[in-house]
């Protein structure tokens, strides 16, 4: 491990810097260290340049200088990254990794900070020995260009890292310190299954209220809605079990109903709701869409439905709020409430089909 004087010397990306990847980098420069932002929406970049990187925190406005770069300008680099901090969305990795390549130090690493199951596929593409994953807890939001919405204060985020293969184990302690400038950190060694544990609340929470154009926070509180939260999230824990993965606590929970198959999804969600977000926080799938962006909903929810078919089982709530999602996504249903009972509907018909093996 570096010594701290060192890593402050070394050079940073953080590559996707919307409303999470800008907070993580905002808190490093804070921290003076040599961060570059670089960004695929260009009035993001432009609005950083003009007036840095504003973060609305805790009630203050904290603004900071930073170096942002549009993906155009990435071929001008010369002197290559110690460290790439990768916050895109879980569709993009691949394409961001094989960008970002060409400018890690070969003795650099590339950690994906994101939603969704990406540790593979930076893997792929960084090599065994520069590949990392993380599990990312932060609750912010970005609506205008430049302008960071942060809803979980430091005391509030949380993340977890680790190598999915054991040759980049090496470089765990100094994404594990740099990810701490912006919260919690738990140092991990099975990371995959510390990953599918935040995609089981992903799946639970992000879609359901994003369907009914609601915040999270509103969503788990109406009486049809908070159970079909968790049996969405249950299905992803029955593919946990299927493919052997540990049901284990995250967000620094303990206790037996925080890593017990039947009890994490409430637990979890319960638990999301009390401490992670705000009554206003909408999902980042919902924050997608009111851009008028394409979701995770095929990294998510469509993991879950494909993963448990290929075990010759089903997943009817998943499958129906994908269904929805792609018809919001298509243009043929709009987002709201007028959604629920339909949405119920569709669940209790998928559950009277026999099982297949497809879906």
């Amino acid at each position: 491990m570096r010594r701290p004087e060192d890593i402050k010397k070394l050079k940073i990306a953080v590559l996707g810097t919307g409303a999470n990847g800008a907070g993580i980098g905002a808190d490093l420069a804070q921290a003076g260290f040599d961060v570059t932002f670089i960004d695929q929406w260009p009035a993001n970049v432009d609005a950083i340049r003009r007036h840095g990187i504003r973060v609305e925190v805790g009630g203050a406005m904290v603004i900071t200088p930073v170096r942002a770069l549009h993906l155009c300008e990435v071929a001008t680099l010369v002197d290559p990254f110690d460290a790439v901090l990768l916050v895109v969305k879980a569709y993009d990795t691949r394409w961001a990794c094989e960008l970002i390549k060409p400018y890690v130090a070969e003795t650099g690493f590339v950690v994906g900070v994101q939603n969704g199951m990406t540790g593979d596929t930076v893997v792929d593409v960084m090599g065994e020995d520069r590949g990392l994953a993380a599990v990312i807890e932060i609750t912010a939001a970005m609506y205008e260009p430049g302008l960071v919405e942060r809803h979980s204060t430091f005391e509030r985020s949380w993340f977890a890292v680790g190598a999915p293969k054991p040759a980049a184990r090496n470089h765990v302690p100094l994404a594990a310190a740099l990810l701490r400038r912006s919260g919690t950190v738990e140092e991990v060694d099975d990371i995959r299954s510390a990953k599918w544990m935040k995609l089981v609340l992903n799946a639970g929470e992000l879609l359901p209220s994003a369907i009914l154009d609601l915040s999270i926070a509103d969503c788990a509180r109406i009486e049809g809605m908070r159970p079909v939260m968790i049996r969405a999230g249950d299905e992803a824990i029955r593919l946990a079990k299927e493919e052997r993965l540990e049901i284990r606590p995250i967000f620094g929970m303990e206790g037996v109903a925080a890593a017990h198959l039947e009890t994490f999804m409430a637990t979890i969600l319960d638990e999301l709701v009390a401490h992670y977000v705000k009554p206003h926080s909408r999902s980042t799938f919902l924050q997608d869409w009111i851009k008028g962006r394409h979701c995770e909903v095929d990294e998510i929810n469509g993991l879950v439905v494909d993963g448990l078919s290929s075990h010759g089982l089903t997943a009817p709530v998943n499958q129906a709020l994908v269904e929805f999602a792609r018809d919001i996504e298509r243009g043929v249903r709009e987002r709201g409430m007028h959604n629920y009972d339909p949405l119920l509907r569709r669940i209790g018909a998928l559950e009277e089909l026999p099982a297949t093996g497809t879906v």
